[in-house]
């Protein structure tokens, strides 16, 4: 596929304040794009912003706030003129058995994670209508096969990715294209929050090679930064993700079975895992919404 020059796009990125968006903000912007950072940190967002190589401005908005992102779509034409790309890769993670779960943090997965990205994509389709831009939807492993102690991740990712290739379906005649991104375990605050969790950490060791490795934040940027120059249906984060589409059909059967048995395992200790959401990210989410 030929690639789309990003000199001169307007590109925008939620949840920027860390991990995965910073690191797009910062590398779509030595790519010449114009960036705009959307999250819930506005400190963070600042200084995001500053440290970017081209033209770029922040907005301090919950994704999944329909009045406050159709606001922050209107101001973002209104400072650049025109929006190409929107990333949607704002997330948050919670872990543990499903029926010990806080049921708010179970929810709030779901709600920032699909709701959040169906909200984001309403409010600025329009104006990617107006460009024949791109939607790049970020999803995850999770949206490939299912695994014990993360209900709410991936409900919420499997969720994105019917979502997204239903969604293509309808704007593609319109001239938008829409893309889904895949990651595996990749370095970020969210996959270390889990990782202090003893049982969490070691339930993710026993998993098969190569999903049990935590892979480098920058490769897998790297390969999203690609799928966007190529406006790519599919963009994976890390090289054998692609190859775990042929084999997705068997996947449920396989950890459904596999599953039982390390769950016999660990039941013992499956009260000490903590119930609500993790990482950097997932503090900043509850103390946003707690004001």
């Amino acid at each position: 596929m030929s690639k789309v020059s990003l000199e001169g796009q307007v590109a925008v990125v939620t949840g920027a304040a860390r991990g995965v968006g910073e690191l797009l903000a910062r590398k779509l912007s030595a790519r010449g794009a114009h960036v705009a950072l959307v999250g819930l940190e506005p400190d963070e967002l600042k200084q995001v912003a500053s440290r970017l190589h081209g033209e770029a401005a922040y907005w301090h908005a919950d994704v999944t706030d329909h009045e406050a992102m159709a606001r922050v779509a209107e101001e973002v034409k209104e400072r650049f003129g025109k929006v190409d790309i929107v990333v949607a890769n704002a997330g948050v993670a919670s872990g543990g058995p499903f029926l010990g779960s806080d049921p708010v943090a179970w929810r709030r997965v779901i709600e920032v994670n699909l709701i959040g990205s169906a909200v984001t994509a309403r409010a600025f389709l329009p104006v990617l209508m107006e460009s024949r831009g791109y939607l790049l939807q970020i999803a995850s492993l999770a949206a490939l096969t299912p695994a014990p102690m993360m209900t709410a991740y991936c409900a919420s990712k499997s969720g994105v990715e019917a979502y997204a290739h239903a969604l293509r379906a309808e704007v593609g005649y319109k001239g938008v294209k829409v893309g889904v991104g895949y990651l595996s375990w990749t370095d970020t605050d969210m996959v270390r929050g889990a990782d202090r969790d003893d049982v969490m950490r070691e339930l993710r060791s026993r998993l098969p090679w190569p999903s049990n490795k935590t892979y480098p934040l920058g490769p897998a940027v790297d390969r999203i930064v690609a799928g966007i120059e190529r406006r790519s249906a599919h963009v994976y984060a890390q090289w054998w993700l692609r190859g775990m589409q042929g084999v997705r059909p068997y996947l449920p059967g396989v950890i459904a079975a596999v599953g039982q048995r390390e769950m016999r395992r660990f039941e013992p200790r499956l009260g000490e895992v903590p119930t609500g959401l993790v990482g950097a990210g997932g503090a900043a989410d509850v103390a946003a919404r707690r004001g």
